[in-house]
């Protein structure tokens, strides 16, 4: 079974917020510098170097084209009045424990800090949430720095359970 999340041509989805609606669309390089504003403006971000300066730009226009390339993938962004207001990156995950079963991995959400409390956050987890059947997977998951207690509580709301201690090693890229 191949793993598919976009087909090139995702059209706006309109997802309902507390007070009024935003959209969700896949990105494109167009909202690249929206997207690095969004991880700039998150301090655990910025500690690990994502500030959006000039310098780092072609890596982040190399990742975004990998992203884009790749089936399994799929860059979304939250717009309101087409201003982009939130971002996360959903990655389908083939496997073999689960007898077999596929896993939708939820990335990188951000919402810009002047619209958050409006239901975006949470209209963008419930949409994914809500695809996860159509892509085949039995399982959402996703990670979430330590030092993020208030997305924890978020995340739990929604009815994730932090059931793994997870480890990373950063390696030196280059």
């Amino acid at each position: 079974m191949t793993f598919r999340i976009h087909t090139g041509g995702m059209t706006e989805t309109p997802v309902k917020l507390l007070d009024g609606q935003c959209f969700l669309r896949r990105a494109t390089a167009d909202d690249l510098d929206a997207i690095l504003v969004l991880l700039s403006d998150d301090p655990i971000s910025v500690a690990r170097g994502d500030a959006g300066r000039p310098e780092d730009r072609s890596a982040y226009d190399r990742a975004f084209a990998a992203i884009d390339a790749d089936p399994a993938q799929q860059l979304l962004v939250a717009v309101i009045d087409d201003d982009v207001v939130g971002t996360m990156q959903l990655t389908v995950i083939p496997g073999l424990a689960r007898r077999g079963a596929a896993r939708l991995q939820i990335e990188a959400v951000r919402v810009r800090s002047d619209t958050r409390n409006l239901g975006i956050g949470a209209a963008m987890m419930r949409w994914a949430i809500g695809r996860a059947p159509d892509l085949g997977v039995a399982l959402v998951q996703l990670t979430s720095d330590a030092q993020r207690v208030d997305a924890h509580r978020f995340y739990e709301r929604l009815g994730f359970s932090p059931s793994h201690v997870g480890f990373k090693l950063t390696l030196p890229v280059g």
